[in-house]
Order: C-alpha cells, then sequence, then structure tokens
C-alpha cells in the first residue's frame, strides 16, 4: 500500500444530525464534557464555530495522553465538519491527517460518517486503524452525551 490513504466507518446514533454536528462543528470546546477520550479544547484562533478557527486539543488515545492543533472547515448546509491536524502527535508519523465528519439525518437519530485522510512519513508507519475505531467510540460518547441533555 502507498504512503497515502482513506479510511472510513459509519456510526448509527440516536442524536439528531443537527444536534451532533452543534456539537461537533460549533462547540468542540463542550466535547470534553461528553467523554474521557478528551480532556480540553482550547481555541488557538478564531471563534468556535466558526469556519476557518484554530484548536488545540488535549486527549488520550490507546491510554497515552496526546495533543492535536487542528484547523476547522465547517459545511453547515451539508452537517459536515473537517478538521485538518498541523501540530500534535500525528504529525510524528504521518505527514497530513485530516478527520472528515458527516451526519446524516434519518427517520431517527442519524448516520455518522467518518472519513479519515492522511499520508504517512514513512511505509514502516501503521495504518489509522486505531484512530479510525477512536473516533467512532467517540460518536457513541457524544451520542450518550446529548441523550442526557
Amino acid at each position: 500500500m502507498g504512503l497515502s490513504g482513506k479510511m472510513e466507518a459509519d456510526v448509527e446514533i440516536k442524536a439528531s444530525a443537527e444536534m451532533f454536528h452543534d456539537l461537533f462543528g460549533g462547540r468542540p470546546h463542550h466535547m470534553p464534557n461528553a467523554t474521557e477520550k478528551l480532556q480540553s479544547c482550547e481555541l488557538h484562533g478564531g471563534e468556535f464555530g466558526k469556519h476557518g478557527s484554530v484548536v488545540y486539543w488535549n486527549y488520550v488515545h490507546d491510554g497515552v495522553p496526546k495533543v492535536a492543533k487542528e484547523i476547522v472547515e465547517l459545511d453547515d448546509a451539508n452537517l459536515t465538519s473537517t478538521y485538518t491536524v498541523t501540530e500534535g502527535d500525528l504529525m510524528k508519523e504521518y505527514k497530513a491527517f485530516k478527520f472528515i465528519v458527516k451526519a446524516t439525518p434519518k427517520a431517527e437519530g442519524c448516520t455518522v460518517h467518518w472519513t479519515i485522510e492522511y499520508e504517512k512519513l514513512n511505509e514502516n508507519i501503521p495504518e489509522p486503524h486505531s484512530m479510525l475505531e477512536y473516533v467512532v467510540h467517540l460518536s457513541k460518547d457524544l451520542d450518550e452525551h446529548l441523550a442526557k441533555a
């Protein structure tokens, strides 16, 4: 396999697509209240919920504390949020790393579609399967939090 790749997964949740997108794209600083996977989300540029904002995460992945700085792109019409990693632990193994999350309404709840696009620094770097699993579980944690709201 080459250095560049793309991985995708779907998660069915009970929350509406609008509620999920509002939390994920518009209020990422509230997500640490919903899951132990995220310790904090700080604003490093722009405004929360605005296209082009820059956020800095402290998170736990595979039991290890990590950090990531990301540029946020929002497409509210299509309920899509894109987080492009610019700094942090992922950049030790990847030249490029991007999370794209789209919430699609269903009769009840929604489907959260995750896409991870990446370019590894070399062929010895593993495919980011554990990161895809991480965001799938993150979606479920956020759904549980939204159900309580």
